[in-house]
């Protein structure tokens, strides 16, 4: 069973910063790629940010430049580094984890972490 828990969600004023952080039950070497996910009120989930096991990252265009995923193979964690926050950046945030079991890929979702940005 994997286990993600997200903490670092909250109220920030527009152009203020905020650090998602996102622990795993195991390894973060187990996953092919950990990634968040952001999804506002009657809208999708998107892709916001995500890394692969191999360190490569990839951005959604809406958050290049001001967004920022880490990881800290150590502690099991994945961090995003949200600056110069916008009040469209408001959303539910996920941290997501993919795991590869022969022809399978499985998904993994943490409880998620509200965002809000106030203009």
């Amino acid at each position: 069973q994997v286990q993600l828990v997200e903490s670092g969600g909250g109220l920030v004023q527009a152009g203020g910063s905020l650090r998602l952080s996102c622990a795993a039950s195991r390894s973060i070497f187990s996953f092919i790629a950990m990634g968040w996910y952001r999804q506002a009120p009657g809208k999708q989930r998107d892709l916001v940010a995500s890394i692969t096991s191999g360190g490569s990252t990839n951005y959604a265009d809406s958050v290049k430049g001001r967004f920022t995923i880490s990881r800290d193979t150590a502690k099991n964690t994945v961090y995003l580094q949200m600056n110069s926050l916008k009040p469209e950046d408001t959303a539910v945030y996920y941290c997501n984890a993919k795991r590869l079991a022969g022809p399978a890929t499985y998904d993994y979702w943490g409880q998620g972490t509200q965002v809000t940005v106030s203009s």
